[in-house]
């Protein structure tokens, strides 16, 4: 039957939401703690869940549609429609139960990308404004030692 199937599928792709949010409170620990050196990394590991979504995504729509089929439903039915539509009722709650879990995991998988989108932009701005700050300028002392910056050339002639 291909309900087992989709039973098994969606399973999987709950692992692998599992592991995206891993992956973005991986990314959102490099940038809140400002190891930056291994955020290309964690970026990488991220694309690299998202793909594996994406072909889960598409393997689960193929099987959803043949259980639909085996069901009397559309085609095209949605994970809802199914659960609203199952012949029995254990099968109807562990698709609501999924659809529920998956719900629930993309909302916080949003939070997380909205965060680190966020912590990712205070780190732009933040570098922006430190090399506009190290420009390279003639600097001078004053009588305390103090370094200042010079506004115009001076010259220093102890002659005079």
């Amino acid at each position: 039957m291909a309900i087992h199937d989709l039973s098994a599928q969606l399973w999987h792709e709950r692992e692998l939401l599992d592991l995206l949010t891993f992956k973005l409170e991986e990314e959102q620990l490099l940038l809140t703690s400002g190891k930056t050196r291994w955020l290309s990394h964690a970026t990488r590991e991220v694309e690299q869940v998202l793909e594996r979504l994406s072909a889960a995504g598409l393997a689960r729509a193929v099987t959803a549609a043949a259980v639909a089929h085996e069901w009397g439903l559309p085609d095209e039915s949605t994970l809802k429609d199914l659960a609203a539509g199952a012949p029995d009722a254990p099968w109807a709650e562990l698709l609501s139960a999924h659809l529920k879990a998956m719900t629930d995991q993309t909302s916080l998988i949003r939070q997380l990308r909205d965060a680190n989108a966020q912590f990712l932009r205070a780190a732009s701005r933040s570098t922006q404004e430190t090399l506009a700050e190290t420009q390279p300028g003639a600097k001078t002392y004053d009588s305390h030692g103090r370094s200042e910056r010079l506004v115009g050339a001076r010259f220093f002639d102890q002659d005079l």
